[in-house]
């Protein structure tokens, strides 16, 4: 086992992170830019190491002074958390070059999975069902209207190497493409860097359901069931929950199954997600997420596995050491998003939080790095805590919920909880009727879902 980590990242995910690892005997090491000097996750670290100013680009994102740290504090090895540099192959090629353990999988998979016309490609190869579409990067718009003309209006204009929301686009019809290929090519080469695009059908109603994976990299690959991520606003995901309201159990068998053996095809290592759309009881592969998810606490509550710890497992050379028969699913769990957010604008709010008090209880369980006199930065991603409640059935873990979030208390900052709460209380919500639509359409003050305003 390894006796340093560092911790590549920030907030809550950080101090999930050096919860399982002091629960294992490992020293952690927090990495953090000024703006983070009294975060949580570095307070409780064994060892800290300011990395730079509050950007993102000359801190959390600075390969070398994350490098760097990890020499001059001797650590073994290198957890990236979630976002940042979580799917950089070429970081994690790097880390293993300068002899520290990469926790999570091989850059080679990383690199093929990051890019979305490759992870296309290779999704069929290994037997998972994807949407209709141009199979790789368009050249030029007159190949793109046949192929658009072939599979249907609308279709989806994306970037090859887009991600969490960016890089989409909805052409309705053939006079809407020639503008769309262009909009799509501009904001794909500014914040991809290269303006490579693609094309999909674009499906009207879909559910958006990810299966949870582990894997050891000696070819054996567990999945650990779905999540049900359809709550998203902007492609952004909101609230999650597992197991999904649409899927039976079969389906559910089915779609296990059929992930695990393609993992296994690809000796998968650590843990991973692979994201489909579900529409009219057909699964359509769009992305896989090779690295831990921020929803992964849904799916560690009705498993009872700590996947942190299971990576840090296996990132060592061990074994999985168990088999599907093994894994058993009990109950129902949801996870609320709650964001340093304006719950009716969305505008973010950092500032200072006046006094904090988190729910407790059975069934109960937050991740969040706030405390009373924490200043949230403006910096970073708004994310400040996931209320995740566990239930012996839906209903009960509604339940739960509710209290939890009447319970919840984060004073001197605007946050999302005003809007979980109004949308525990939505019968469409609470009857399980909803795909990757609703949410945005409700907000909006729409009964259901905007059929003629899809954007992706």
């Amino acid at each position: 086992m390894f006796d340093k980590v560092l911790i590549a990242n920030r907030g809550e995910i950080a101090l999930r992170i050096h919860r399982a690892c002091r629960e294992m005997g490992i020293q952690t090491v927090a990495v953090h830019s000024t703006a983070d000097e009294t975060a949580m996750h570095v307070r409780l670290a064994d060892e800290s190491v300011c990395i730079g100013p509050p950007p993102s680009r000359d801190s959390y994102l600075n390969v070398p002074a994350i490098l760097s740290a990890a020499m001059i504090t001797g650590a073994d090895a290198i957890h990236p958390g979630v976002g940042f540099l979580a799917e950089n192959a070429n970081f994690a090629a790097l880390v293993e070059e300068h002899g520290f353990t990469f926790i999570g999988p091989e850059p080679e998979h990383m690199r093929r999975m990051g890019d979305k016309i490759e992870a296309k490609a290779l999704a069929v190869e290994l037997g998972l069902p994807v949407v209709p579409g141009s199979g790789g990067a368009i050249e030029d718009d007159g190949e793109a209207l046949k192929i658009a003309r072939e599979i249907g209006f609308p279709v989806l204009v994306k970037a090859a190497a887009g991600g969490g929301g960016k890089g989409m686009t909805v052409a309705e019809t053939a006079e809407d493409l020639p503008e769309t290929l262009a909009m799509c090519r501009r904001e794909a080469k500014a914040n991809f860097g290269h303006d490579a695009i693609y094309l999909e059908k674009l499906l009207t109603h879909p559910r958006h359901i990810e299966v949870q994976v582990l894997g050891d990299g000696r070819g054996e690959v567990v999945h650990f069931g779905e999540r049900d991520c359809s709550l998203q606003r902007r492609h952004q995901k909101i609230l999650e929950e597992a197991p999904s309201p649409a899927l039976d159990p079969a389906t559910r068998l089915s779609i296990g199954e059929t992930v695990t053996e393609a993992m296994k095809k690809l000796d998968y290592r650590s843990a991973g997600t692979i994201e489909f759309l579900y529409e009219d009881g057909a699964f359509y592969f769009i992305e896989m997420n090779t690295r831990l998810q921020v929803e992964h606490p849904v799916t560690e509550m009705i498993c009872g596995v700590d996947l942190v710890r299971e990576q840090l497992r296996i990132a060592t050379g061990a074994p999985l050491g168990y088999g599907q028969d093994e894994i058993a699913s009990s109950g129902h769990a949801i996870e609320c998003r709650i964001n340093a957010e304006n719950p009716e604008s969305f505008r973010p709010a950092p500032g200072r939080v006046s006094e904090y008090h988190a729910p407790g209880g059975l069934g109960v369980r937050v991740d969040s790095a706030l405390y009373s006199g924490y200043t949230v930065p403006p910096h970073y991603d708004s994310l400040v805590s996931k209320l995740i409640v566990h239930g012996t059935t839906r209903n009960e873990c509604l339940m739960r919920l509710r209290r939890a979030l009447e319970e919840y208390v984060i004073g001197g900052i605007e946050t999302t909880i005003p809007l979980h709460q109004r949308l525990i209380s939505e019968p469409r919500f609470l009857n399980g009727d909803y795909d990757i639509h609703w949410l945005e359409a409700w907000i909006e003050g729409a009964d259901g879902p905007a059929e003629t305003e899809d954007t992706g």
